[in-house]
Formats: C-alpha cells, sequence, structure tokens
C-alpha cells in the first residue's frame, strides 16, 4: 500500500517528498565530515544515494518520514527533517523518532527545531502518536541542545548503547530524550 505524502510547511520552511534535484545536494550533506561527526562516517555518492531511496520507500509506505527540507527564498534543499521507526532493537523500541540532518551552512538559524516542531506537531495530532523519542551519540551537544528546546526530556537511565557500533567505538553511548503528546488544552 502506498500512503499519500503530506507536506508540511512552518514560517520559514517547507517539508516535503524527495525530488530527483535532492540527491546531488543530500550527497554533498552526508559526504561533509562535519555534518557526519556524530555518525560512523562520510556517505559515497553511491550510499547517499541508496539512503535517499529507502527513505522515499519509507515514506511510500508509512505516509511520513525524513521529509527533505527546503527554505522557500534561501535553498530548495538544506537537510531533511521528520520521523523514523528506529530499525534496531533497544529497550524503548518499537517507537517513532523525530531526526534532521542539515548541511553545514544552514545550521544556527533554527531550522532544525522549526522544522522539527512541525513535524512532533502532525506525529501528535495527525498519527495520534503517544510518545515521540529522539536519541544521539552522547558527544552530539548540538543536537541535545535541539532536543532540550523542543520540551524533550532526557533520562540518564534510558540512555543506551547503539547496536549497530562495535563494542568500545566512540560513538556508541546515545543518549535518549523523549516526548509525551501534549494534554488536550495544555
Amino acid at each position: 500500500m502506498t500512503a499519500t505524502l503530506p507536506t508540511l510547511a512552518t514560517d520559514r520552511l517547507i517539508l516535503r517528498p524527495w525530488r530527483d534535484s535532492d540527491l546531488a545536494p543530500f550527497a554533498a550533506l552526508n559526504a561533509d565530515p562535519e555534518v557526519m561527526e556524530h555518525f560512523p562516517g562520510t556517505l559515497s555518492a553511491a550510499a547517499a544515494g541508496k539512503l535517499a531511496a529507502g527513505i522515499r520507500a519509507d515514506m511510500a509506505e508509512r505516509g511520513f518520514g525524513w521529509w527533505a527540507a527546503e527554505a522557500p527564498g534561501v535553498a530548495p534543499f538544506i537537510g531533511f527533517i521528520g520521523l523514523s521507526v528506529p530499525s534496531f532493537e533497544a529497550s524503548f523500541t518499537p517507537c517513532v523518532e523525530v531526526g534532521w540532518r542539515l548541511a553545514r551552512k544552514y545550521w544556527g538559524r533554527g531550522y532544525a527545531t522549526e522544522g522539527a516542531r512541525e513535524a512532533l506537531r502532525f506525529g501528535f495530532e495527525e498519527l495520534g502518536l503517544a510518545e515521540v523519542v529522539s536519541f544521539t551519540a552522547l558527544p552530539n551537544t548540538r543536537s541535545q541542545a535541539v532536543m532540550r528546546r523542543l520540551g524533550m526530556t532526557h533520562d540518564p537511565a534510558d540512555d543506551f548503547d547503539h547496536p549497530a557500533l562495535p563494542e568500545g567505538h566512540r560513538l556508541r553511548r546515545h543518549v535518549l530524550y523523549r516526548l509525551r503528546r501534549p494534554a488536550p488544552g495544555a
């Protein structure tokens, strides 16, 4: 079954289904060592293309996912922001996570927070989710700051070792943040 793919909008962003024209800037962002600092490594253009194809397939199946983030009047593609279902098993899965990956030149402008807020609104209001999580490698303080700005909470007891990373890997330890659906009228 193919789901209808929504487009979400904020004051400065459009979160939309992917276009073929997004693939080159997506490859460039995944080849940037600074963007990929908290991931196991950069991605080749072929690996980024495979990742984009997987993102598009997940979106088509679920009706949500990592939306392509466009900043009208600034750039047609700045990265991705959205909701995803992690593919690994952990104490908190199954779940839906909110996440983002933006090209370096768009950091520090509030785009991740703004887009993630809209993705969370969609998750809670349109999908009826009770909770959304977000996680990142322990050293990724920039993303943790976004999680806090979103109102997410962190309990160190929820931190975990990412099962896709080997024992002793510098990024294996991850922090987990949670946000519950707001109570009606809150």
